[in-house]
C-alpha cells in the first residue's frame, strides 16, 4: 500500500475510536468553519436597567433583569435557561414591556432538569421575581436555549404547567434514541417519553390555549435526537406541515421554513456548526416577539 494511502487509513481508523470513545459526551457539529453567514452577535452592553440576584434558590444566582422605563401598566415575564445575561439584557431593551430572569446552571440538560423537577423551586423563583417587580406581571414564558430545554421540560411536567402561557426553543430539544445511541438511519427510534409533554404542549398550541415556537437549526449529534428530529416528531403529532420559505432571519440566519398551525410555530434554520447553534441564542431579541405575534 502506498505510504500517503496507509497514512490516510491510518488517521480515519485513530478517528473514528475517539469519536466512539467521546459518543456518551459529545454533540458533533460540522467542524468545518464557513464565512456565508455573518454570525452577528449582540453584547447587551448598552442595558442601563436593573440586574437583581436572586439568593437562596439555586446554587448559582439567577439575575432579575429590567429595564429602567417601561410604558405598559404590566409586564411579561421572560425566564430564559442557558445563555449569558448580557443577550437576555439586550433582549429586554429590544423589547418594551418585558423584564426577564437569566438563569445558567450548567452544562447538560440533567443540569438543567434535576433542579427544577420539584414545583417548590420553581414557586421559590417565581415568589422572589413578583416581590421586585413593581407592575403586575401579565403572562409567564419560558424559554430555553440548547441545553436549557431540560429546565423547561421539568417545570412543565409539573403543575406549574398552568402558570405558562408559552414556550419558547431556541435550537433546544432532545430526546434519546431506542436502543441507545442507535440513529433512526440505523433503525433506532425516538424515545417518546422524553417529548411527552412537549408533544401535549404543541397540541395545546395547536388548540390555542398555549403558545409553543421552537427554532432549530440543521445540526445533527449523532449520539441523540436532533432538534431537527425533534421538530419532525411534533409536526407529525400535531399534522402540521412544512411550509419551504427562503428568508433572512436575525443575526444574518438563514431561514428554510415555517411551520405554523393556531399558536404552535417551528422556524427552520440552515446550518450544521456551532456558529449556527449559537445564532438562535443571540437572535432572542427577535424570537420573543413571536410569543405575542402570529405571524411567522
Amino acid at each position: 500500500m502506498p505510504r500517503h494511502l496507509f497514512l490516510s487509513v491510518l488517521l480515519l481508523c485513530l478517528s473514528c475510536k475517539v469519536a466512539n470513545k467521546n459518543s456518551m459526551m459529545a454533540q458533533n457539529p460540522s467542524p468545518m468553519e464557513e464565512y456565508i453567514r455573518p454570525h452577528e452577535r449582540v453584547d447587551g452592553s448598552g442595558f442601563e436597567g436593573k440586574k437583581i440576584p436572586l439568593t437562596g434558590i439555586f446554587e448559582k444566582d439567577p439575575l432579575l433583569l429590567m429595564g429602567n422605563a417601561t410604558s405598559r401598566d404590566s409586564v411579561n415575564l421572560l425566564i430564559h435557561f442557558h445563555g449569558s445575561e448580557n443577550v437576555v439584557a439586550h433582549a429586554v431593551d429590544e423589547n418594551e414591556g418585558w423584564v426577564a430572569v437569566a438563569v445558567n446552571l450548567g452544562n447538560g440538560s440533567s443540569a438543567y432538569g434535576a433542579p427544577l423537577a420539584s414545583p417548590e423551586t420553581f414557586d421559590s423563583l417565581l415568589l422572589a421575581v413578583k416581590n421586585l417587580v413593581t407592575k403586575p406581571i401579565r403572562k409567564i414564558y419560558l424559554s430555553g436555549f440548547s441545553a436549557g430545554y431540560g429546565a423547561v421540560r421539568a417545570i412543565l411536567k409539573t403543575r406549574n404547567y398552568e402558570l405558562i402561557a408559552g414556550v419558547l426553543l431556541l435550537d433546544g430539544l432532545h430526546a434519546s434514541y431506542v436502543p441507545a445511541q442507535t440513529p433512526m438511519a440505523n433503525g433506532g427510534q425516538i424515545d417518546e417519553e422524553d417529548l411527552a409533554v412537549f408533544k401535549k404542549l404543541a397540541a395545546d398550541a395547536v388548540m390555542g390555549s398555549k403558545i409553543f415556537v421552537f427554532t432549530h437549526s440543521s445540526i445533527f449529534p449523532g449520539t441523540f435526537v436532533s432538534t431537527t428530529e425533534c421538530a419532525d416528531y411534533l409536526l407529525e403529532a400535531t399534522g402540521t406541515r412544512r411550509k419551504p420559505v427562503l428568508r433572512e432571519g436575525p443575526v444574518g440566519m438563514q431561514q428554510l421554513a415555517v411551520s405554523t398551525q393556531g399558536k404552535f410555530k417551528i422556524l427552520a434554520f440552515a446550518g450544521n456548526t456551532a456558529p449556527d447553534h449559537i445564532d438562535h441564542l443571540h437572535g432572542l431579541f427577535h424570537f420573543i416577539r413571536l410569543l405575542e405575534s402570529n405571524s411567522p
